[in-house]
């Protein structure tokens, strides 16, 4: 029980690291510092091969989600470093993140792919409009609701297809 609460208060942490470092031009040890808590995580873990698997699954969805959106113009991060072409290294942490959270204070939703949609498509768009109202974006366009809506379905899809990955990939099923 204990490790499902510190995983949420890693992720929480992680969060507001990112955003906040992204914000102000200082996103590198935030991330750093996110990445050293994945590899803990990781370590720690009882199928580190499975968990290991489906965070790089999920850094790939995500990287190539926002990424997207960001280039049709729906998206605009602070702290672009490596490329203005890809969503920035601080988001590709906070999905990893977002991963490490399907084994721990997620697995609630575990079996629930409806409930994890519904929650992936409400609280995603909410956590970018988080990001944003910190400064570490903006909504392309002049219009926040058309990239709400992308990152809404984005994340609708994220939720149940990480624990799908996890279940396919994992002995823990």
């Amino acid at each position: 029980m204990m490790a499902k609460v510190w995983n949420f208060i890693f992720f929480q942490v992680g969060w507001f690291a990112c955003v906040l470092g992204a914000a102000h031009n200082q996103a590198f040890w935030a991330v750093l510092g996110t990445l050293l808590y994945v590899f803990f995580h990781i370590w720690q873990s009882e199928d580190r091969k499975a968990e290991g698997v489906l965070l790089c699954k999920a850094f790939l969805y995500g990287v190539s989600a926002d990424s997207l959106i960001m280039n049709l113009g729906f998206l605009g991060f602070n702290d672009v470093w490596p490329s203005q072409y890809l969503s920035p290294a601080w988001m590709w942490a906070l999905w990893i993140l977002v991963a490490s959270t399907i084994n721990g204070s997620l697995i609630w939703l575990k079996g629930r792919p409806i409930l994890g949609a519904a929650l992936g498509a409400i609280a995603g768009p909410l956590s970018y409009e988080a990001g944003m109202k910190l400064g570490a974006g903006n909504w392309g366009m002049g219009d926040k609701l058309p990239g709400m809506a992308l990152i809404s379905l984005v994340w609708a899809v994220a939720i149940p297809l990480f624990f799908y990955w996890n279940k396919t990939t994992s002995d823990r099923a």
